[in-house]
């Protein structure tokens, strides 16, 4: 290179004497857990922070960040939860991994996108709950939570919110979800859905949710 300036040794620059450097780190099962865990959290907090930035630039509707906020919210509490102690605080697992300058975390810590709060909770409160309560009961689902007590009062919460709205597309929320609240009133509280009901239940409200979805980006 050039006369008294040595040349950078190593991958990326990285100190050639320094070989430790470039040996893998062994991690044990409950060491991976731990990191993926974290990774995921990170993500949902840098996915909040960019859809708080296209919606403070207007490149998102109202209703599609209302939407999609609300759907990051509930996906944020499950990776905190999940993460745990190694976290701490979700402050200071920001500072630690440089999320600076984020606007979502007023987001985080009122549970609620920011429409909710400047239409004094009317429309939007409703899309967030429909949103978070179609995520709720799905998630129950895929966990193989299928007792008819489990179920039920989420889905019924869904069915009061979803007339509430009274907003166009949800003739068919309230035909799919009153299909599978009828079924669930004919069992008893500690009997439970089977493989086939389940997997035909998460197909009719994964296509409902993804219908409302529609609805609000097209909005």
């Amino acid at each position: 290179m050039f006369h008294g300036i040595p040349a950078p040794g190593g991958v990326g620059g990285a100190p050639a004497n320094k070989p430790e450097l470039y040996e893998e780190v062994k991690l044990n099962a409950r060491e991976r857990e731990k990191y993926d865990n974290m990774a995921e959290l990170f993500a949902v907090v840098k996915t909040l922070q960019a859809l708080e930035k296209a919606y403070i630039q207007d490149c998102v509707t109202p209703n599609e960040y209302t939407a999609s906020c609300s759907r990051l919210l509930v996906q944020y509490k499950a990776a905190f939860k999940q993460a745990g102690s190694d976290v701490g605080s979700i402050d200071d697992f920001c500072r630690k991994y440089r999320v600076t300058d984020c606007p979502c975390m007023e987001r985080i810590k009122e549970d609620r996108p920011i429409t909710i709060k400047d239409d004094k909770g009317n429309l939007t409160a409703c899309i967030a709950d429909i949103v978070s309560l179609f995520i709720t009961v799905m998630d129950k689902l895929r966990l193989e939570i299928r007792a008819m007590d489990e179920i039920q009062p989420d889905l019924r919460e869904l069915m009061e919110t979803i007339r509430k709205s009274n907003m166009p597309p949800t003739q068919r929320l309230k035909t799919t979800v009153n299909l599978w609240l009828t079924t669930l009133s004919s069992m008893s509280a500690s009997d439970e859905l089977d493989d086939n009901q389940v997997r035909q239940m998460l197909f009719d409200l994964e296509s409902a949710y993804n219908a409302f979805n529609r609805f609000l980006h097209s909005s």
